[in-house]
């Protein structure tokens, strides 16, 4: 960033993201546009405010994005220069209708999660003919390492776990001795003392030498930039009088639930309320 740039703060304040909103552009003498609550999900409203702030730089959560893509009228943000993506997989249709429809501003995908101080990778977008958009290579004083069930790493272009390491770990989850020990493991790979974060994100090195993301090793999704375990919602159905199964599966940014009841009498209804 430089002074002649405006960042626009729209990331609600529970998001780690919007850490690098504020601060960002305050350290290098940027402008600071704060828009309004709930502005995030109304592109109509986020392109009045590019407009009237000359906004340069945006963070968008791919499936935001994809809402502010269909908007008509998103050509007229000719000051847009940089467009940030993280929280989720970001589709390579999303980043071609940028390049498309806002030539002028470059697309940057970034991954990380919060235990990692927010971002750990960084990719800057191209059309390379690729069907996956990657995350990239991990930024300075972060590690990414690949590794199988057995902690052993995996070679390029086969599929393991993320794990994570460098300055930016957390030092663990408060007042969860349990899953920090579950999660935050000693470094099979390092010298005595240090420590990875085991992701959960199943991914792959590209021959281009990329971080490439694969999907989920567990249950968890999500939506809007917000961690779901679909397994706590399968817990709270089964919970109810008269279910006997339940799955729950995330489909075009929503939860679809499926139960099957113990009786062929069954109240959906007050399912339904609960």
């Amino acid at each position: 960033l430089s002074p002649t740039d405006t960042v626009l703060h729209k990331t609600p304040f529970g998001f780690d993201v919007s850490v690098w909103e504020f601060f960002w552009p305050l350290m290098f003498g940027a402008r600071l546009a704060v828009a309004g609550p709930g502005e995030h999900r109304d592109p109509a409203r986020l392109v009045a405010q590019i407009r009237r702030h000359g906004v340069t730089t945006l963070h968008f959560v791919p499936s935001m994005l994809q809402a502010f893509l269909a908007h008509e009228g998103i050509e007229a943000c000719s000051s847009l220069s940089r467009i940030v993506c993280s929280g989720e997989a970001l589709p390579a249709a999303a980043q071609q209708q940028v390049f498309e429809r806002l030539p002028q501003a470059r697309l940057y995908n970034l991954y990380g999660p919060t235990e990692a101080a927010i971002d750990v990778t960084h990719w800057t977008c191209r059309d390379d003919g690729q069907s996956q958009v990657a995350i990239g290579r991990p930024i300075a004083n972060t590690r990414a390492v690949v590794l199988d069930a057995q902690l052993q790493r995996v070679a390029q272009g086969v599929a393991g776990e993320l794990y994570l390491g460098g300055i930016g770990l957390a030092r663990g989850y408060l007042n969860r001795p349990g899953l920090t020990a579950d999660r935050f493991v000693a470094d099979p790979l390092g010298t005595a003392g240090e420590r990875l974060y085991r992701t959960g994100d199943l991914v792959r090195w590209r021959a281009d030498g990329q971080l490439e993301y694969l999907g989920r090793i567990d249950h968890q999704v999500k939506l809007r930039g917000l961690r779901i375990e679909l397994g706590e919602i399968e817990a709270q159905l089964l919970a109810q009088p008269g279910i006997q199964h339940a799955v729950v599966v995330a489909r075009e940014q929503r939860l679809v639930a499926y139960v099957a009841c113990a009786t062929e009498q069954f109240d959906d209804a007050g399912l339904k309320q609960a």
